[in-house]
């Protein structure tokens, strides 16, 4: 199998990141914000950031990114690329996916596991600061489709504690698996803690998983 090396970003650009690095953990000691947790030392997983409660999650998420010097990729619909924008969006970490067809998201990011040695995909499971009843469950279908493990991120306003909770591999059974998830980030308090989603898949969801998993058993 033909390995892509993936484009420089904001994360890890000769010389200009290393100095906003430095800018980052000035502004992390300024505001009273540390890290919290250790990267596992693998090369490749999924990377889920909650809860998501404030347009500030993004600000302080970045600056953990370099707090821990993590080279993190997100997905993106293609039309953000278009003119003046891509270069912007693939130097913020963006990755083109055409989400022309249904379930394609999932497929092209277990595809860009599969076509490089290392890579961190954030993925939102949660996919809007507002209240809402459960995550997406988009997250683990390409944690299991690609075999890498998930690592639980988290940024807790009550402490100003940031970093890494944990670390999950898919046991194929999602609801014993987002009951551990739930554990996990029982005491995590978001910037608008009454905003935050309830962590669990939606029953439409999880029959939609059910559905996947038997399709994969055929195809086996």
């Amino acid at each position: 199998m033909k390995r892509f090396r993936l484009h420089y970003t904001i994360f890890n650009t000769p010389i200009i990141s290393p100095f906003l690095r430095l800018v980052a953990l000035l502004l992390m000691k300024i505001t009273g914000w540390k890290t919290d947790g250790d990267l596992p030392d693998v090369k490749k997983y999924v990377l889920v950031v909650a809860p998501h409660t404030s347009n500030w999650d993004l600000f302080y998420g970045i600056l953990i990114a370099f707090a821990y010097r993590l080279k993190v990729y997100y997905m993106a619909k293609h039309q953000l690329f278009r003119f003046p924008f891509g270069a912007i969006m693939r130097w913020l970490g963006g990755i083109r996916i055409d989400r022309s067809h249904a379930g394609n998201n999932v497929a092209q990011t277990i595809q860009k596991f599969i076509e490089h040695e290392e890579l961190v995909i954030a993925v939102p499971p949660e996919g809007t600061r507002s209240k809402a009843p459960g995550w997406k469950s988009g997250f683990y279908y390409i944690s299991r489709g690609a075999g890498v493990p998930i690592v639980l991120a988290f940024i807790d306003y009550g402490r100003k504690r940031a970093g890494i909770k944990g670390v999950i591999f898919p046991s194929g059974n999602i609801e014993d698996d987002m009951e551990i998830i739930r554990q996990m980030y029982s005491d995590v308090k978001g910037r608008h803690d009454n905003q935050k989603n309830e962590i669990r898949i939606l029953p439409d969801e999880l029959r939609r998983y059910a559905k996947h998993h038997a399709d994969r058993k055929e195809t086996d």
